[in-house]
């Protein structure tokens, strides 16, 4: 049986994209790799063993194109809304906080936030399937 075991973004600033995913998740760096033309750093917390590889391409300058086939990253914590209130006081400028109930039952609470590069990352309050 196949395991996952990371999920791979190019971005354009190691520091930048380094301190975002420390400050609003928890990711410390477990391993960095560094080639000639470019640099990979493994981002893990206690929580899971599923990592964020980071890939830096060296004297790139322009921002990655993100298209049309990306949707997003998720991330689970054990209270949205707690989330939601630290990210805003934090200046990471989440969207706004939703209950999903499309049967009249909520099913998933979770907001959306950025991240330098532009890559969305879901925050589900955990339950249900979301654990």
């Amino acid at each position: 049986m196949a395991k996952m075991i990371h999920s791979m973004i190019r971005v354009l600033d190691e520091d930048r994209s380094v301190a975002f995913y420390k400050q609003a998740f928890g990711l410390e760096i477990a391993d960095r790799l560094d080639f000639p033309e470019f640099t990979l750093l493994y981002l893990s917390n206690s929580e899971t063993g599923f990592e964020l590889e980071l890939t830096v391409n060296k004297g790139r300058t322009e921002p990655y194109d993100l298209g049309d086939g990306y949707g997003h990253l998720a991330v689970s914590v054990p209270d949205a809304a707690a989330e939601h209130a630290r990210f805003e006081a934090e200046g990471l400028a989440p969207r706004k906080l939703v209950d999903f109930a499309p049967a009249g039952e909520v099913i998933a609470r979770f907001f959306f936030v950025a991240d330098p590069d532009g890559y969305q990352v879901e925050v589900l309050e955990r339950g249900g399937r979301y654990l």
